[in-house]
Formats: C-alpha cells, structure tokens, sequence
C-alpha cells in the first residue's frame, strides 16, 4: 500500500533537503576512488545532500559504495546526518536498483506516474521531473514528495517565482545550469532546494563553502 505522500513531505529526508537547499549531482563520477575522494571534499565543504546519477552501468554499485563510504554519517532514512540518493531514475529497473542500493530518495527528470507509485509503495521519497506548470501540477498531485523543474537554466528565476503565484503548494528543486552565480536567485524566487552538478568540481574549497553559506542564509 502506497505511503501517504504527506508523511514523505514531511519526513526526514524532505526535512534534510529544506534545511540544506542544495543538492550535490554527481554523474558519472569515475573510477570510484575519485568518486569517494569527492564526496569526501564536497562532505567537508558543508554539502550534506548526494545524488548519484543512475545513467551509468556502475551507479547502483557507486551508490552503495558511497553509502559504505560515509558509514555512521548516512544511515537509513530515520535520520542520517548525510543523505544519499538516485538521480535520472528512469525505469522500473533503476528504481529496484537504487532500493536494492540503499537509495534514501530518488529523482527522476521526468513524470513517470508509474514509477514514482512504486517509489511510493516502497516508502521512498520521489522528486518527479517537470518543466511546465501542468506537470509540475500532475506531479505534485500523483504525490511527489518535491516537483524537480528541469533544466531550470533555460527558464530563469522568474519562472519559478512566477509559477508560485497560482501554485504556491508545490515545493521545487531546480537543476540543470544551476551554479554558484545563479543559486541564489533560484533560491529567493522560491524554490525550497537547487541541484547543482559538474560546477561543484571545479569550485575550489572556499567557493563551495561560500556557495553552502549563501543558499542556507537564502530564506
């Protein structure tokens, strides 16, 4: 039986992503050693919140192997200090995948009704894909525990602050170009968390602690 959506928006999961407003998107970080060795850094610059991206062949095994990595610093999901979870979920196959890894969310790019019931029934936190208003709406409705609106790059802050005026309701994580300079602005449009990727590797240290400062400071 499906989990009410409800306790997911309020769990601990949802209530780590509120408070940390950004989210690390690693894709295809390779080989594993460099994987760990980031997640490392990103960890000790503040970043609390991890996506690993499952379009590669090894994702569900880096998933795990980050998991293991950061041990009593992500648990389950009765209150982890870091969270871990799976992005570009696609497939019914990724989802198990990411279960079967120790996932403690998902993300997909997309609105797949189907999957993010089974995320659902499985009592996982599911962050469904948008781009529209009518998606973002369907999906908030089928119960995504937050509407991914995606790639916010080529929409703009305004976008968001604009879709909060006739959907206040809906909560959302914006990736896609997302980085240091625009972070912010995504933030104080209101979007609860931004996605941020490739940009994070090549901040140096100060940059991203600056960069965890500046979007917690953003209420």
């Amino acid at each position: 039986m499906p989990v009410d959506p409800l306790e997911l928006r309020s769990g601990t999961v949802a209530v780590a992503i509120r408070a940390a407003r950004l989210i690390a998107v690693l894709r295809r970080v390779e080989p594993r050693p460099r994987l760990l060795a980031l997640i490392d850094d990103l960890a000790a610059d503040g970043i609390r919140i991890f996506e690993i991206t499952f379009d590669g062949a090894d994702a569900a095994a880096d998933l795990a192997s980050v998991r293991a990595h950061l041990g009593p610093q992500a648990g389950d999901r009765n209150g982890p200090t870091i969270q871990v979870g799976a992005g570009t979920i696609r497939t019914p196959d990724q989802l198990r995948a990411a279960l079967d890894a120790g996932a403690e969310f998902a993300v997909s790019p997309v609105l797949d009704q189907p999957i993010l019931e089974a995320a659902l029934a499985a009592g996982l936190p599911f962050v469904a894909g948008a781009y529209t208003p009518t998606e973002a709406d369907r999906a908030w409705r089928a119960g995504a525990t937050f509407v991914k609106v995606f790639p916010a790059s080529s929409l703009g802050p305004d976008h968001i602050r604009e879709l909060r005026g006739p959907l206040p309701e809906i909560e959302t994580i914006v990736t896609g170009g997302i980085d240091g300079a625009n972070a912010a602005a995504f933030l104080a449009a209101g979007a609860a968390a931004v996605g941020v990727g490739s940009a994070l590797e090549r901040m140096s240290s100060s940059e991203r602690r600056a960069l965890v400062a500046a979007v917690r400071s953003e209420r």
